[in-house]
């Protein structure tokens, strides 16, 4: 019968911390493992992320380039195949937000041609690309 008192954690899983700069013996002494001198010898010495010991930093080596829209975040996609799973026939973008298929910011939902659409549904306030419209149609469906 195990008792509290007899606990102990698994062996192996515990171990001693490193206590280093406690003399010659412990095999840390002296210098406590960071070598001689230089900059990663001294307390709080060390540099900032992305340092190079001076010379310009790659970050600001290279040229500025790119833009990401902070609209983007407002726009979602949705599969011919997340459509069929859903299930619904008239799909508008509060169904969506409900069943979960977008998220809660979206304002902007277009149907992507990925996978297919055996059931009519009846798409209202959703955009779709001319694949997936043509899908649609084929499987009875309307964009509006």
């Amino acid at each position: 019968m195990m008792e509290l008192n007899d606990i102990k954690p698994a062996a192996g899983a515990k171990h001693a911390k490193r206590r280093v700069g406690r003399g010659i013996g412990s095999g840390l002494g002296k210098t406590a493992g960071r070598g001689h001198k230089g900059q990663k010898s001294r307390s709080g010495g060390y540099h900032k992320v992305g340092f190079e010991g001076g010379q310009m930093p790659m970050h600001r080596r290279l040229p500025k380039r790119g833009f990401k829209s902070h609209l983007l975040k407002f726009n979602a996609e949705i599969t011919l195949t997340a459509l069929e799973a859903l299930g619904l026939e008239e799909v508008n973008l509060v169904a969506l937000k409900q069943a979960g298929a977008v998220g809660e910011i979206a304002k902007v939902v277009k149907v992507i041609n990925t996978g297919a659409l055996t059931k009519a549904v009846k798409l209202t306030g959703i955009g779709a690309t001319a694949g997936a419209k043509a899908a649609i149609e084929a499987a009875g469906g309307s964009v509006a």
